[in-house]
């Protein structure tokens, strides 16, 4: 049977059935810390930050410290960019390490975003660098089959050299350019006033695959494909340019017809 309560603050009737608690009666019973369990509930806590979750937010993002300073990189924006440098293996006695870094794979300065991965790239270089080398070191600069608008700017370069600490400084000997442009041989004239006297002269210009692979093991360095493609063609290209001197050589066409004559009168 149901009874009435009459609400005194906004006088209106509530249903009210016999052997349930007045609402003032409810609020004064204790809580029951089981009763969400009981009655299936959800709680309303803040989700658990789960491992997964974690190893995914290191994924995002790398946290490093450069220049005593500690500096959180964007792994995702960078991704496509991680190629541009790379472990090439050992020279020489001891772990004296070679370190490639392929122009090719750097980002298209067309990006809207550009700057800001640049600004993380160059972070990731600088940090993975520090975590390759052991002692001393060489870096492999493959330089060709980048177009113009993928060539890091002078202040990008010149921000490189001032962060690189000045244990990798002191353990570089030597900086191979492969494949070498106007424009690079450009930048680099620039920076001259900026850069030491000393590390100019570590600076090493190498027209061919072939003419590197004379200088270091290529065992564990990676080449990228237009990279080798750009090798063979510099590589036709010359030795037609070789042969088109011979043939246009006076002196060299007399030789070849007096050889002519002679594998003639050869019986």
């Amino acid at each position: 049977m149901l009874r009435r309560l009459i609400s005194e603050d906004v006088g209106m009737e509530v249903p009210f059935e016999e052997g349930m608690l007045s609402p003032s009666a409810a609020d004064m019973r204790p809580e029951d810390p089981t009763a969400n369990k009981d009655s299936g509930q959800e709680s309303e806590s803040i989700p658990e930050y789960t491992a997964e979750e974690e190893r995914e937010d290191n994924r995002l993002w790398r946290t490093v410290v450069i220049g005593e300073q500690e500096q959180r990189i964007d792994m995702k924006v960078i991704e496509p960019y991680r190629r541009v440098i790379a472990h090439g293996g050992y020279y020489g006695d001891g772990l004296n390490a070679i370190i490639v870094f392929a122009a090719c794979f750097l980002p298209d300065s067309s990006r809207a975003d550009y700057h800001y991965v640049m600004e993380n790239l160059f972070l990731y270089v600088i940090s993975t660098l520090e975590l390759m080398v052991a002692e001393d070191y060489m870096i492999v600069y493959l330089n060709g089959a980048t177009p113009r608008r993928k060539m890091p700017g002078l202040g990008w370069m010149k921000k490189c050299y001032q962060m690189i600490d000045r244990r990798l400084r002191k353990n570089l000997k030597s900086f191979i350019i492969v494949h070498p442009s106007w424009f690079i041989r450009t930048i680099l004239a620039v920076t001259r006033p900026f850069i030491s006297s000393k590390f100019s002269s570590k600076i090493k210009y190498v027209s061919s695959l072939s003419e590197l692979s004379e200088l270091i093991p290529m065992d564990c360095i990676h080449i990228p494909e237009s990279i080798i493609k750009l090798d063979e063609e510099l590589r036709e290209a010359s030795e037609a340019a070789k042969t088109s001197c011979l043939y246009n050589d006076p002196e060299l066409s007399s030789m070849e017809k007096d050889i002519d004559l002679k594998l003639k009168e050869k019986p």
